[in-house]
């Protein structure tokens, strides 16, 4: 299997205002005469990591990063006024238009997949390629997977210490019980809630367990970005029509695509990428036999990279 590329450093980082009270936090790695790819985190709130540098050949990408509203090193942090869906994809033209980017390939797993499929049917005149993980496509049906009745069937042990900060009365819908918590005046409710909700996630996103993924999901910092930011956008349906992507696919149509997806992916189960495949007809859906949702699985991380191979050539033929 591919492993990832050696451990590299940003040659220039940047914070860009958007409207208020939002500044991002902007990082570019590479070469600077590279092909341009924007790499999209996931979320919303996850924020970005340094392992995301690694998944291109560094002497023939700029390799653009970034965070989101709220999350990593923008700030101010965990913050959800003016955060929406809608806010988000304009960051990223924002990001291209200061960059000075005239089209890029976008790369993002997770929400970062949603962002990314989203941001190319706005803009489409700017995008050469795509590579996505781990589709997510912010269904109702896809919620309710997650966080009400789903996964909490594959993982009950798991489910049962998720549920357990919320009173049986509260249970019909998590998603707004813990969006309470994660905005009310108790600090100590709020952290403690943030850490239940991002354990959740950190302890369902890969097949076997994996103690770097849970420590990342652990840490009180990303713990309460993702929580409150998620919440947020979900007792909102992300701020989207249902089946709003699937819906204007033909966006999408003459832009080269592949989808990367672990067959048993338990938070975005693998019917969100079969069905964007179907639509999408430039698009190449990989089905990884061995692999859940973490974008650090070994077979994830053969799979992607050997999409950052691919899609060079599809973009230079």
């Amino acid at each position: 299997m591919l492993p990832l590329y050696p451990s590299i450093r940003p040659y220039k980082t940047y914070r860009i205002k958007v409207n208020d009270p939002h500044e991002l936090y902007v990082e570019e790695c590479g070469n600077p005469q590279g092909i341009p790819v924007l790499v999209v985190h996931g979320g919303p709130g996850a924020g970005s990591d340094p392992s995301l540098r690694r998944y291109f050949d560094p002497e023939k990408f700029r390799i653009v990063l970034y965070d989101q509203r709220g999350a990593g090193q923008s700030t101010p942090h965990a913050c959800i006024e003016n955060n929406t869906t809608s806010d988000l994809v304009k960051d990223m033209d924002v990001i291209r238009a200061h960059l000075g980017v005239e089209d890029w390939v976008l790369f993002g797993g997770s929400w970062g997949s949603t962002l990314c499929l989203l941001y190319a049917q706005y803009f489409p005149e700017t995008v050469r390629g795509i590579i996505v993980r781990g589709i997510f496509l912010a269904r109702r049906q896809d919620l309710h997977w997650f966080y009400q009745q789903g996964a909490s069937r594959i993982f009950p042990d798991h489910w049962s210490r998720f549920i357990a900060p919320i009173p049986e009365l509260e249970r019909d819908d998590l998603i707004a019980a813990y969006h309470k918590r994660l905005t009310g005046g108790d600090e100590l409710v709020r952290m403690s809630s943030a850490k239940s909700w991002s354990r959740w996630e950190g302890i369902t996103a890969t097949l076997e367990p994996r103690e770097s993924v849970l420590r990342k999901f652990s840490d009180p910092h990303v713990a309460l970005s993702l929580a409150s930011i998620e919440t947020h956008y979900f007792v909102n349906q992300a701020f989207l029509a249902e089946n709003q992507i699937l819906n204007e696919t033909d966006r999408l149509q003459g832009i080269p695509g592949i989808i990367v997806h672990g067959r048993y992916d338990m938070i975005c189960p693998l019917d969100n990428a079969w069905a964007l495949s179907r639509a999408w007809s430039d698009s190449e859906l990989w089905i990884i036999r061995d692999a859940g949702h973490s974008g650090s699985e070994p077979a994830i991380v053969d799979g992607l990279i050997r999409a950052t191979k691919e899609i060079l050539k599809r973009i230079d033929a």
